[in-house]
């Protein structure tokens, strides 16, 4: 799955269109390297987020195409 479908789908970013652009700007990082939004998300990734003040660090758990509100932080894992 495409990185930005990713943040969106996991309600980590609210809109594609905000994922696409953060990743266009080098505000995500994967596995300590900056990424496009084509890139392909694996489960054991660590995404990096610099959004807003508090910048989100997260590894992949699991990848789904849907999710509903209640599963959709089931598919990452906070970390620190």
């Amino acid at each position: 799955m495409r990185l930005d479908k990713y943040l969106k789908v996991s309600r980590i970013i609210k809109r594609r269109t905000v994922a696409n652009e953060a990743c266009d700007a080098g505000r995500v990082i994967v596995n300590g390297k900056p990424a496009r939004a084509s890139y392909d998300v694996k489960v054991g990734d660590v995404l990096e987020i610099a959004l807003g003040t508090k910048p989100i660090k997260a590894e992949v758990v699991s990848i789904n195409e849907y999710a509903k509100k209640e599963d959709a932080p089931l598919m990452y894992k906070i970390l620190e």
